[in-house]
């Protein structure tokens, strides 16, 4: 367990590490690194790491970014991972933004996004990692995610069109009738045994090559909150890579772990967020009709901000 800074790293093949007091230098090749972005989450987070030793092989690495820290209490978390290592930050310029901040601090040739509210219930890094190195055309995959309940979560999707307004993983229309056509065409992978190609998979937890990574430049820092794992996903694409749900293994995702503590906040950003990706994405027809699509997104956040002034629940927890 180790918290560092910014400005103390320098990247190296041969990192130096502390361990026990002691520094150690470490030269074996590490496959996979697991990055956490963190925003309050202490108790979510101390549940994640502790899930983590089982699965992690030799070399492996776990780095936390942590937003607007509490650096007592992520020193408390980091306990649960010995090998982890806490970066705190005063700010918070969002979740994009903190995975290429712990991307910067890896050198693995896989990355794996992994929320603090997220636990893995198997090998996840293993087979994920196991699939990108026998699939040199998949860029992206992710496992099946499940909810506390163990109900399975809408984590693989196709790209948002005109049709996701009616059957969106949290419209009204998915919610009451789940089966309707709508949602079937925009919410994939829910009965699949089998690994399937999909459009994108929620950043909750994905995993992606370090070389792809490079290339996009990362995540769209623009989107603080939302929407920049299918932004990912669509940049991926248009360099030939495909995306992959896996769901022979699965991670637990409790949801609204960091969005509880700004409900209204989270739902703006969640359609600033969808703005910004019809405005990167649509075509001709859909920039003519981009002031009526952003009236729409406006018009639904108000409402929704509505609702959680009456129950405190933030009608989009879920990533």
């Amino acid at each position: 367990m180790k918290v560092s800074s910014e400005g103390a790293f320098r990247p190296a093949r041969r990192r130096i590490a502390r361990v026990g007091g002691r520094r150690r230098i470490q030269c074996a090749r590490v496959s996979c690194a697991i990055l956490i972005v963190g925003f309050h989450a202490y108790d979510a987070l101390e549940r994640c790491l502790a899930s983590l030793p089982q699965y992690l092989a030799s070399g492996d690495e776990v780095i936390v970014v942590d937003h607007e820290s509490d650096e007592r209490a992520l020193r408390a978390a980091l306990k649960n991972c010995p090998v982890a290592t806490g970066i705190p930050y005063a700010d918070n310029p969002g979740f994009a933004a903190g995975v290429n901040r712990a991307a910067r601090r890896a050198s693995a040739p896989y990355l794996m996004c992994l929320n603090p509210d997220a636990e893995l219930l198997g090998p996840v890094p293993r087979v994920l990692e196991a699939w990108l190195g026998a699939h040199d055309g998949v860029g992206v995959v992710g496992p099946r995610v499940l909810d506390a309940d163990g109900g399975v979560q809408s984590s693989a999707r196709r790209f948002p069109g005109l049709s996701t307004v009616f059957g969106g993983r949290s419209t009204w229309l998915s919610r009451r009738f789940p089966g309707n056509w709508f949602t079937e065409r925009n919410v994939l992978g829910r009965g699949a045994t089998e690994p399937v190609v999909v459009d994108w998979v929620a950043g909750s937890c994905l995993m992606t090559r370090r070389d792809a990574f490079d290339r996009l430049g990362g995540f769209d820092e623009r989107f603080f909150l939302y929407w920049e794992d299918a932004d990912y996903c669509r940049r991926a694409a248009s360099l030939g890579f495909q995306t992959m749900y896996v769901p022979g293994v699965e991670v637990r995702h409790t949801a609204g772990a960091s969005s509880a503590y700004a409900h209204r906040r989270a739902i703006r950003e969640f359609h600033e967020s969808a703005f910004l990706w019809h405005q990167k994405h649509t075509g001709t027809i859909g920039r003519l009709l981009a002031p009526v699509v952003h009236a729409g997104l406006r018009l639904r956040g108000s409402l929704q901000s509505r609702r959680v002034g009456r129950s405190g629940v933030p009608p989009n927890a879920r990533r």
